[in-house]
């Protein structure tokens, strides 16, 4: 990933990030070629030495069973949103402005575990599905569905797990751009209420 000085985003904030990640795009080289596919995740920053992901995926989907050369890649993807030059107060000043994009993402390699254990599988899914049903009212559980049932859908899906050897992360929320601009910007954002890229641009 090209990451300016700049936009290279710092250890918490790279945490944060991961942690926050609800999906991310799997990336794999196989003898194929190169697959992908989007999937609901988990990060665990306790499996090995800098964390792991943990997914699941259709037993269907060939990428579990196609052998992965090297490095696979999960892309995550954070907030993300236009920059209007009209935001600048510089624009009215000078005028040499243009438009961008900001943005938060980060590239995690590592090496891909298949996991085709129904135990394993049945822990990762309730993980997932308390994360995303914390706080419902009322919340769904993995044991409000018949056993059997249950059982079935696992077998019908196959654990993935990509031990991380490291991270690439990029957070580019207008850093190049004077204090005045960087301003504009979050107004910009709470304008249009994007109080989430509003937050990364003044976090930043």
């Amino acid at each position: 990933m090209y990451i300016p000085a700049h936009f290279s985003a710092g250890d918490p904030g790279v945490t944060e990030l991961l942690a926050g990640c609800d999906a991310a795009d799997l990336v794999t080289v196989t003898p194929r070629g190169l697959v992908a596919t989007f999937l609901p995740v988990l990060y665990d920053p306790a499996v090995g030495e800098h964390g792991a992901m943990l997914a699941h995926v259709a037993r269907n989907n060939d990428q579990w069973r196609e052998p992965a050369a090297g490095e696979s890649l999960f892309i995550v993807h954070g907030p993300d949103a236009y920059v209007s030059p009209t935001w600048y107060p510089s624009k009215r000043e000078h005028g040499r402005v243009v438009p961008t994009w900001n943005y938060l993402t980060a590239h995690v390699y590592g090496r891909l575990v298949v996991h085709d254990d129904p135990a394993w599988v049945e822990s990762m899914v309730r993980r997932l599905t308390d994360r995303h049903e914390g706080g419902r009212e009322p919340a769904w559980s993995v044991d409000d569905a018949p056993s059997g049932f249950v059982a079935g859908q696992l077998r019908a899906i196959v654990g993935l797990e990509l031990v991380i050897s490291r991270v690439e992360a990029k957070a580019k929320l207008s850093q190049n751009r004077p204090d005045a601009d960087r301003a504009g910007v979050v107004e910009g954002y709470l304008a249009e209420g994007d109080t989430a890229m509003a937050e990364a641009v003044r976090d930043a």
